[in-house]
């Protein structure tokens, strides 16, 4: 593939084009094989149908992209309802200072040295600056990824959100409607493969609780919205959830100016072991997959059970405030309005707050994705497949989809709705069945190249009639006895 020079304008911009140049090198050494195979495909009334979709501009919809461009397959299109440079969380709701995990993992990078976000960083600050980094800040890691969009000329769509996908028996494709947000324009697509790369809540939504969702909505917000922060100084502010993100909105509410800060959560002390650096190894990584299925259920149940931590800056950011209180073995057992506040009761009481922060994360659900409203009856979710032994129930687990090896979705019903297979959920979904694949830094390395292959598999398989008949005519000569 061919990698255009970057128009970035940096002071940086002499080191950034000899680093775009080294990629362009590397990219024309590692170009084999480089002939075209994917076959082109026209509906039945001569439109023209996209190879993939890709439904998520963020680190795994580019990620994605990119590996399937290296694999020939470019006849693709990412598409993202953000802004221009704004997918993904880094630039709006994450509201810690630097990525969860650690600056050494790769994976955006497919391989190549040249394209890690050490050697872009350092093209910004100058060889042997990368030591002095300890983890890398969320903004620095978006504008990599925008970089990388534009370096790598990923074909893209902002401001674009995907509706409803269907199967068109008629063309063998599926159809999806984007709609641009900025002009509410909608046109519709053909695709033979689907990505869906929508991210944590991208197999479900953020979980406001019902006992909150009755409230006014100006009393409560998600960590997942737009939070005025400033308009909470002095104020009293109550957060529920004991997850990273809840503690980062605690911090900068206090670090704004916020009168009292209360954290509630469910379990009577936080979890202070990280199951996800236990996982961070070729075994796990590379072959969760691997495993029978009451493996696969007992490895992800025990990391769910043993939680989710605020890391130790997070922890300590928050801590560093003398309004702030932790209140453990607390969860949140009515909420009602009081004179224009937020009143709630604990099984320790009761607490007045004038705005509440809703951390308690998402919740699994395929029901409630606008891409899948048609669709969602048909797939098979793991309640579908398996039953746990007693001990070990989640509800939410069991609402995970089934994936196939490479991510792609299982009909319910065998027979029923075989196309199924052509959508690939690169969400956080997959955790069940796939481990850190989709929404996840650590899984990239090993769950990008599942996910391509799978495409690539399919493409060839759907059309191997096709490939036999080139096969069976072909003469090119290459002497003359």
């Amino acid at each position: 593939m061919r990698v255009p020079s970057s128009s970035d304008e940096s002071p940086s911009v002499p080191a950034l084009t000899a680093l775009e140049a080294r990629i362009r090198k590397d990219l024309e050494q590692l170009e084999y094989p480089r002939r075209p195979w994917v076959l082109p495909r026209r509906t039945r009334d001569g439109q023209s149908v996209l190879d993939v979709l890709v439904i998520g501009g963020g680190q795994s919809g580019l990620t994605a992209a990119f590996g399937l461009m290296r694999e020939r397959v470019t006849n693709l299109l990412v598409v993202d309802d953000c802004e221009q440079d704004l997918a993904g969380p880094w630039k709006t709701f994450a509201r810690m200072h630097t990525l969860r995990t650690p600056k050494h993992l790769t994976g955006p990078d497919h391989n190549l040295p040249n394209l890690c976000f050490q050697a872009w960083y350092e093209a910004h600050h100058g060889e042997g600056s990368w030591e002095a980094v300890v983890r890398i800040p969320k903004e620095l890691w978006a504008d990599y990824l925008n970089w990388y969009r534009r370096t790598l000329a990923i074909p893209y769509r902002c401001g674009t959100r995907a509706g409803a996908i269907a199967w068109s028996a008629e063309d063998d494709c599926f159809t999806v409607p984007l709609t641009d947000t900025r002009q509410g324009t909608t046109d519709l697509v053909h695709a033979r493969k689907v990505v869906l790369a929508t991210g944590i809540d991208g197999s479900g939504r953020w979980e406001v609780p019902s006992v909150v969702a009755g409230l006014r909505r100006e009393l409560y917000a998600h960590t997942r919205d737009a939070i005025d922060f400033e308009a909470l100084r002095g104020k009293r502010v109550g957060v529920l959830g004991a997850g990273a993100s809840a503690f980062d909105n605690a911090s900068v509410a206090l670090e704004q100016g916020a009168g009292e800060v209360h954290l509630f959560y469910r379990r009577k002390s936080l979890p202070n072991v990280n199951p996800y650096r236990w996982a961070e190894f070729v075994g796990f990584l590379k072959h969760h997959a691997d495993l029978p299925d009451a493996d696969r259920w007992r490895f992800i149940h025990r990391i769910i059970e043993m939680g989710q931590l605020p890391p130790s800056d997070t922890f300590s950011r928050a801590r560093a405030f003398p309004q702030f209180h932790l209140h453990g073995g607390s969860p949140w057992l009515s909420a009602e309005e009081v004179d224009g506040q937020a009143r709630i009761s604990t099984p320790h009481g009761q607490f007045t707050f004038d705005k509440l922060i809703i951390g308690s994360g998402t919740v699994t659900d395929l029901s409630l994705r606008p891409e899948l409203a048609g669709l969602h009856g048909d797939i098979a979710l793991w309640k579908d497949r398996y039953m746990p032994p007693e001990g070990q129930a989640n509800a939410d687990l069991l609402r995970h989809p089934y994936l196939g090896a490479h991510f792609e979705l299982q009909e319910k019903h065998p027979g029923q709705a075989p196309w199924l297979q052509g959508i690939f959920n690169f969400t956080f979904g997959c955790l069940l069945s796939l481990g850190f694949g989709g929404a996840s830094i650590s899984g990239m390395k090993y769950g990008l190249p599942r996910l391509v292959s799978g495409v690539t598999r399919q493409l060839y398989l759907d059309d191997r009639e096709a490939f036999f008949a080139s096969l069976a005519g072909y003469d090119e000569k290459e002497f003359e006895p």
